[in-house]
């Protein structure tokens, strides 16, 4: 068993499409317990059994489907019945997309920086962490399995993640090398790009990049300043406000950001406009 939780831990941590496959439920005579597991990868290669035969071919199939579809399911099978197997039990199994896992790029390690890696961290975000300055990119600043570069983030390009999973925060503490950052990653593909700064910042840099000649249409994908507006002002709050950005990016949410005690309650009658009772109505002076 345990070969298939290293197996699922590798493939969630290269970002291998797979499938996992448990058996959580057996009736009758069966060649598997409840709570075998088996993990599928796209290929249709497999690690673990869940009881081989036509019972698990037909598995691997189906997990192939879910991996594309990228939503569980459940499947129950009477395996003499259906499948022509001699055991003359039936089971049912549950299969499961492993998720997919996100990077997040942080280029620089400084306030805002240390302050939104453990928050990024606990929302399942993988870290690299990219700061030129010697002392800035170390463990003791950052959680555990974050990708440390001690490096010039210009030049580090190269080597960081990037495709339709891949986030990059610019929080450098030099603007110019904000703006070289950016101008590079504008045409890169990116699930996100986001930069820190005010927004008079923010029109300089689109006003040089501009004037360089980039196409404004890639002017869109930054997200700049980066945050949802809750008043943030210290490292901490506007760590806050960032990963509520990514949050929002990640369930894809479009509407603008409030408070959900603001949104109206579907009421039994009356106006439709239900609210505890010690809230004022708006509509009477």
């Amino acid at each position: 068993m345990i070969e298939v939780w290293e197996a699922v831990l590798a493939a969630s941590r290269a970002g291998r499409p797979a499938a996992l496959v448990t058996v959580v439920g057996v009736d009758g005579s069966a060649p598997r317990h409840t709570g075998s597991r088996m993990l599928v990868y796209a290929d249709g290669s497999i690690v673990g059994t869940v009881g081989g035969g036509h019972f698990e071919h037909r598995l691997v199939g189906l997990a192939q489907e879910v991996i594309q579809a990228g939503v569980p399911r459940r499947d129950r099978v009477h395996l003499t019945r259906d499948l022509g197997m001699c055991c003359g039990g039936a089971m049912e199994t549950l299969i499961e997309p492993l998720a997919p896992v996100d990077d997040l790029v942080i280029h620089g390690a400084g306030h805002v920086s240390r302050a939104l890696a453990p928050l990024a961290h606990s929302l399942g975000y993988r870290l690299t962490v990219v700061d030129e300055r010697e002392g800035f990119a170390v463990p003791e600043h950052f959680p555990p399995g974050t990708t440390l570069l001690e490096a010039d983030p210009v030049l580090s390009l190269p080597r960081l993640p990037t495709g339709p999973r891949a986030h990059h925060l610019v929080v450098t503490h030099d603007h110019g090398l904000d703006q070289a950052l950016v101008e590079r990653l504008l045409p890169t593909e990116l699930a996100w790009l986001g930069l820190i700064g005010s927004r008079a910042k923010v029109a300089r840099f689109l006003v040089r990049l501009r004037a360089a000649g980039m196409d404004e249409a890639l002017f869109r994908r930054l997200c700049a300043p980066v945050g949802l507006d809750i008043g943030a002002e210290t490292p901490e709050e506007i760590a806050v406000s960032i990963a509520a950005e990514l949050v929002r990016v990640r369930r894809g949410a479009d509407r603008l950001p409030q408070p959900l005690s603001a949104i109206p309650l579907p009421a039994r009658g009356g106006d439709g406009r239900a609210r505890p009772a010690s809230w004022p109505d708006p509509t009477e002076e």
